[in-house]
This record gives structure tokens, sequence and C-alpha cells, in this order.
């Protein structure tokens, strides 16, 4: 599976990006799919998950309430709604397809990775 991720870029607090991660080379709609970012000098972490079917989320907490997840099967493609976003959103944002149905907050639940897109947010 290789995943392609778009959407980042610079963006002023308060404002929003919409992140999109298109996967190619078979379907990934029976497997749970995940976002996650790193900062400079900081460990990557959980941002927000989504079960194969788009019928539960979840999300950080620092991130609750401004992001959204979802996916299109049909597309093969899963999404990062980002809103009233904050200088400490910046980071690398990476998409993940997980082992099953479900992934979670853990990337060891993960087995693809995407190359990652950059998201600034200037204050």
């Amino acid at each position: 599976v290789q995943l392609q991720a778009s959407g980042g870029g610079l963006v002023q607090a308060g404002g929003s990006l919409r992140l999109s991660c298109a996967a190619s080379g078979r379907t990934i709609s029976n497997n749970g799919m995940g976002w996650f970012r790193q900062a400079p000098g900081k460990e990557r972490d959980f941002v927000a998950g989504i079960n194969w079917r788009g019928g539960s989320t979840a999300y950080a907490d620092s991130v609750k309430g401004r992001f959204t997840i979802s996916r299109d099967n049909a597309k093969n493609t899963v999404y990062l709604q980002m809103t009233s976003l904050k200088p400490e959103d910046t980071a690398v944002y990476y998409c993940a397809v997980a082992r099953f149905a479900w992934g979670g907050a853990e990337a060891r639940m993960y087995q693809y990775w995407g190359q990652g897109t950059q998201v600034t947010v200037s204050s």
C-alpha cells in the first residue's frame, strides 16, 4: 500500500486546512486509518483515528472539537479537516493504515505510513 498525503501548508492561527490521504496498491476499506503528527524534536503523536466503515472515531484531547477525521472508501481516501488551528498544531502530519479494522492511538497498530505533509500555523 502506498499513501500520498496532501493539503498541508502555511496558515494563520484560527484558520483551517483539509488534509487528504489517498491510498493505492490495494483497497483500505477493511482497515482502520489514522492521522499522527510530529513536531520538531518531539515524538510522533496520535491525532485522530477512524474505523473501517467510518462509524467510529477517536481524537487526541488537544484536537477534540477542532479536527474531524472522515473517509471515503469508494475513493480509498481518508481526510482530516482541521479548524481553529493553533501554532502548537504545527507539525508534519502522517496518515497510516491500521493492521485491523480499528487502529486506535498506538502507532504500533499501524502498518503502512505516508510520507507526511507539513502544516505550519503562524501566530
